[in-house]
């Protein structure tokens, strides 16, 4: 094999090592059906059941929701009632903007400059839930999440997240203990992913959204930890869509825009934009392994004494040509 053929693989090979590492936890993410931590219907009791109450309380009886103000939508309003009704004896937190920003400027004053200076609404609704959940504990739940039945078993797990389609978690639904290591990373970590990657909808979704979440999970599990310190997951049909599932879901995402569409689309076609992938990724690499070539071809012409011509030159045939030629005339 020639060395310059040896070192254009040595060179793409480190290319693509650095990529693979670089997305590393991204790619483990499409690969991670979360099976290991999914909280089992086996392990959930039925509405009603005396199972329920000998279950050991972790998570504090608080219900958070997030909203501009007060004044909730019509179409979210009988999901927030349902809530309400059936936790009598839950303490119930709405955070509006201005009760969320106070609480960041008391409790938080490291973070005010990035909360104030996120350039989307959504992404503040996302990172204060992160926070009220380190500093009180409980369960948030999304304003079109609304409660399909009391939501006392899942009190008994340290954390709890819920699995999202078609990979990854969300943060709709979630618990915890007051200040769980788990959401300690994830406060601690807002500030690394505030970066604006061009679409406003990824921007989001990677900067504080359930793609961020699900990063920071991944990263998360990579350490052995205590059953305290322990992850839950809400699997798809304990969700909704069940008598027995914990929540009804109405119409709600608001916050999408026109590229939603296109990231949507992106994912229902995974596949085939995977393989069309790897087939640009095969051209793009064949021609630069045939500009590699003619550059180590010219370049042992050149070692051997011979001038080497440009490539203008080679393709006009060079001033000779055009001294023929006017002699010819």
């Amino acid at each position: 094999m020639r060395r310059g053929t040896v070192i254009f693989l040595v060179i793409n090979l480190i290319i693509i090592g650095f990529l693979v590492n670089a997305f590393s936890t991204l790619i483990s993410l499409l690969f991670e059906d979360a099976a290991d931590y999914a909280i089992h219907l086996s392990e959930i009791p039925a509405p009603g059941s005396d199972l329920i109450e000998n279950r050991t309380q972790l998570i504090p009886k608080i219900i958070h929701q997030t909203y501009i103000n007060t004044s909730i939508p019509a179409q979210w309003k009988e999901g927030q009632q349902a809530c309400v009704d059936l936790h009598e004896d839950y303490e119930y937190k709405l955070w509006t903007d201005e009760k969320s920003r106070e609480f960041i400027e008391a409790e938080y004053p490291w973070f005010l400059d990035t909360f104030d200076r996120y350039p989307f609404p959504i992404q503040r609704a996302d990172s204060i839930r992160y926070f009220v959940l380190n500093h009180y504990g409980g369960i948030y739940i999304d304003l079109d999440d609304g409660c399909n039945r009391r939501l006392d078993p899942l009190l008994s797990y340290p954390a709890w997240l819920r699995q999202t389609l078609p990979t990854g978690i969300s943060n709709d639904a979630m618990g915890a203990v007051p200040q769980h290591p788990f959401f300690a990373l994830v406060i601690e970590s807002l500030s690394k992913y505030n970066r604006n990657w061009g679409l406003p909808y990824l921007s989001v979704m990677y900067s504080t959204g359930p793609l961020f979440l699900s990063v920071i999970w991944k990263e998360y599990l990579r350490t052995t930890r205590p059953p305290s310190e322990g992850i839950r997951v809400l699997m798809p049909q304990e969700y909704k869509g069940h008598p027995w599932s914990f929540f009804n879901i109405s119409k709600g995402s608001s916050w999408h825009g026109k590229d939603a569409q296109t990231i949507f689309w992106m994912g229902k076609h995974w596949l085939f934009l995977t393989v069309a992938g790897f087939m640009v990724a095969a051209v793009v690499g064949g021609c630069l392994w045939w500009m590699w070539s003619m550059w180590v071809m010219n370049a042992g012409r050149t070692s051997h004494g011979k001038k080497r011509m440009g490539l203008w030159k080679r393709i006009s045939g060079g001033k000779e040509r055009y001294e023929l030629l006017d002699r010819m005339a």
